[in-house]
């Protein structure tokens, strides 16, 4: 297959790139940068540009691209700059690809499982409505920017992301070093719930959503047994045989990152992958302690 992706260079692109081109696919990032290179295309979100190579038709396009939601507070600034990269880039690239002589037969967006919000203790799934937090409307809207496609006869799937754990980067990488010194600990109350997938599943998957045509629409991207923010906590210490004695408290985290710490650290989200088991799809590592271990000891 011939395969477009954007954040190529990104955690997830990174890791889904090299797999797809050690199975033989020919991929082609989506770049800010011109390359010159056939293995590379350019586009310009902000001016509305996007430049692919002449006379190659895409079998298949994966939009990863996106603002980092989880640096620093939520500015309007910020947040806008979200919105943004999430939902105007999208909706430009679909726009592009649908106008094309041979549209691509999938397209796999990236979204988020904070298009549930604050769930508290209750389990939701794909068939799930909506929150109501700043995230959950930036999912809404990001996955609304496909809706071309889909009238367009395109198979649209939005991969719902949980936490990604990896060794690699993302945000087991940015609470390493406390965790390791014995500083990590429980974040406010510890009882909210983190729903999370290993990598190389986020991976797995994603190759699933190119070959198995039944797969369309939502999609959650995370492992089947959530765990709490206390029970993370523990689990991680163990992993690295460190203590766990310095909790954030809720006023803490308020302070220090306002309303991105309220949404992504103390909202509490128990998700489950429904169509993904519906799918039987074998996950690599299914427990928090195997993807901890696998993450901590440098696998994907």
């Amino acid at each position: 297959m011939q395969i477009l992706i954007t954040g190529s260079t990104g955690l997830l692109g990174r890791a889904l790139s090299r797999k797809l081109r050690a199975a033989g696919h020919k991929v082609i990032g989506l770049s800010r940068r011109k390359a010159g290179s056939g293995s590379t295309a350019f586009w310009d979100p902000e001016q509305g540009v996007i430049e692919l190579p002449e006379g190659q038709a895409l079998d298949a396009v994966i939009h990863l691209a996106g603002e980092n939601i989880a640096d620093g507070r939520w500015s309007d600034a910020k947040k806008e700059r979200v919105v943004q990269s999430r939902v105007a880039s999208t909706r430009l690239l679909v726009e592009h690809l649908v106008a094309m002589p041979t549209p691509p037969k999938v397209i796999i967006s990236a979204s988020g499982i904070g298009y549930y919000g604050e769930t508290g203790d209750e389990s939701v799934d794909e068939s799930s409505p909506s929150g109501d937090l700043f995230i959950s409307e930036v999912c809404r809207d990001w996955e609304h920017a496909s809706m071309l496609a889909t009238d367009a006869g395109i198979r649209v799937v939005h991969a719902r992301l949980g936490m990604v754990i990896s060794g690699e980067g993302g945000a087991l990488v940015k609470m390493l070093p406390a965790f390791k010194l014995g500083l990590g600990g429980v974040v406010g109350s510890g009882r909210q719930w983190m729903s999370w997938i290993g990598l190389n599943d986020v991976v797995g998957l994603l190759e699933l959503m190119l070959e198995d045509e039944r797969l369309m629409g939502a999609v959650n991207l995370v492992a089947p047994e959530p765990s709490t923010n206390r029970e993370f906590t523990h689990v991680l210490a163990r992993v690295l045989k460190r203590p766990a004695l310095v909790p954030m408290p809720v006023f803490l985290v308020k302070l220090l990152f306002g309303q991105m710490g309220e949404e992504l650290l103390l909202a509490s989200c128990r998700v489950s992958p429904q169509v993904v088991l519906d799918s039987g799809y074998d996950y690599c590592h299914r427990s928090l302690e195997a993807a901890l271990t696998a993450a901590v000891a440098g696998e994907m």
